[in-house]
């Protein structure tokens, strides 16, 4: 049964429906904790088109969304030019790197794809301390703009980001191009003997979340006002998304969202445990993957079907 016939669909509508009230009479704090969770959740959506149905693992997704974030603050910084521009061309940006990483990269086979990823992020990582009049290094760079200091225009924008990101990358999903890309990733020499080019549609899948990737982290760093290692490139970050992916749901992408809006959330709340929650976190992260490998969304669905 297909997401969008189902009634996980109805409820997901009714889901973002309630969620669009939140700012009518929610504080400011639940609501910028939100907005930050949502732009992870497109950085996990775009992380699962490429893992979850090409079978691709990117061990570096912040490469794409560092990329993003700092080309569109870079500019922002330098020139003055407007943040709908830079942010644009931060995607862009990230398009370009991801384009020109996954040509060699989509080439090997085994871990050495996700090896490849990687070192993108450690050299990225490197660029940014090496160029630090450019960058601001390891103090993180200052953007003199923001789209606006509004709490809820923040949340409404980064909430219709989600969604609309989040319904496109589905449909990609679901679509004859995200066929190939499941066929690829189960057997990729049966797929190519079908005539199928794998190396093309992976490129394109790579280059699709490489889009989004960099354009949710050049509007997150539009939203913090700041961009720094440690919020859009550390390996860590790039970990978090990952763990929030396979938390929703492999190859269900929407589920990745769900996974990244409750890594965030339970992340916050357990703050006051110190360094207990993320022993937490990564304890209910554990007991997913090992006793509901289709996390949250994909079991939910496999009993629907069921029933």
């Amino acid at each position: 049964m297909g997401l969008f016939t189902s009634r996980l669909f109805w409820i997901a509508l009714l889901v973002v429906a309630f969620a669009a009230t939140l700012p009518l009479y929610v504080s400011g704090y639940i609501l910028g904790l939100l907005t930050v969770a949502f732009y992870f959740g497109v950085f996990a959506m775009s992380w699962d088109l490429l893992f979850g149905f090409a079978g691709e693992v990117n061990f570096g997704p912040t490469f794409l969304i560092g990329t993003g974030a700092y080309t569109a603050g870079i500019i922002n910084n330098l020139y003055g030019v407007s943040p709908y521009i830079c942010i644009f061309i931060g995607a862009m940006a990230a398009v370009v790197a991801g384009f020109i990483l996954a040509l060699p990269a989509l080439r090997v086979r085994g871990p050495y794809f996700g090896l490849t990823t990687l070192v993108a992020v450690l050299m990225l990582q490197n660029f940014i301390v090496v160029f630090a009049e450019l960058t601001g290094g390891e103090i993180g760079l200052t953007i003199p703009d923001v789209i606006t200091i509004n709490a809820g225009a923040n949340y409404w924008l980064a909430l219709g980001f989600m969604t609309v990101s989040g319904a496109v990358l589905y449909g990609l999903s679901q679509s004859p191009i995200g066929l190939v890309l499941q066929a690829s990733g189960q057997d990729p020499v049966q797929a190519g003997a079908l005539g199928f080019n794998i190396v093309k549609h992976k490129l394109f899948a790579f280059v699709v979340s490489a889009f989004f990737s960099g354009l949710s982290g050049a509007l997150l760093v539009f939203y913090f006002g700041t961009a720094s290692v440690g919020t859009v490139v550390d390996v860590a970050v790039g970990v978090n998304v990952i763990v929030a992916a396979v938390l929703g749901g492999r190859r269900t992408v929407i589920g990745a969202a769900l996974g990244a809006v409750f890594l965030i959330v339970a992340g916050e709340f357990l703050r006051p445990t110190g360094e207990l929650a993320t022993f937490i976190v990564s304890a209910v992260a554990l007991i997913v993957v090992l006793f509901f490998p289709g996390g949250f969304l994909g079991a939910a669905m496999s009993r629907e079907a069921r029933t």
